[in-house]
């Protein structure tokens, strides 16, 4: 018996917890991101310019620091008006969703992992990052229900206690 009260009092925490296998990223690996930036731009190589770019856009979106993700966000979507290879382009939605995610976007983040889907349907980290997405929309509904439902409650109870006076 206690066995079941432990699941279920586990499932109901798991219900209200982010329950994402998404990484999270230290602030020293963004200092550490933002120096590699710095040392490329000094080099002639547009690629290793790309490269450091991309890997500071990872860790940004990745932060914890809500202006880190805003700021990842930011610099994907200028750098993916300058790709046209399909591959960058997949990362790149593939990181946009993972900001938009952190920054509690869920639509806008589903839009970009199906664009990224679309360009590698059996990808394992979009198609986890879907789920994840889904889950936090699901979630958020059931919670928008309940507040609904217990809002409506004591609204009903308020009547019906003016009513008896």
């Amino acid at each position: 018996m206690d066995a079941k009260i432990g699941k279920f009092f586990e499932s109901v925490g798991t219900f209200f917890t982010a329950g994402d296998q998404i990484p999270w990223c230290d602030s020293d690996i963004v200092i550490r991101c933002e120096r590699e930036v710095a040392e490329a731009e000094k080099s002639t190589s547009d690629e290793l310019k790309k490269e450091c770019y991309m890997r500071l856009s990872w860790a940004l979106v990745h932060s914890r620091r809500p202006e880190d993700v805003q700021r990842g966000i930011a610099m994907l979507e200028a750098s993916l008006a300058r790709t046209n290879s399909p591959l960058q382009m997949r990362e790149m939605f593939y990181l946009l969703a993972v900001g938009y995610y952190r920054s509690g976007d869920y639509s806008r983040s589903r839009q970009l992992v199906d664009r990224c889907l679309e360009v590698a349907p059996d990808w394992r980290q979009a198609l986890a990052l879907k789920k994840s997405i889904e889950d936090h929309i699901r979630k958020d509904g059931v919670i928008g229900i309940g507040i609904a439902a217990t809002t409506i409650g004591v609204l009903v109870g308020g009547l019906a206690a003016m009513a008896r006076r």
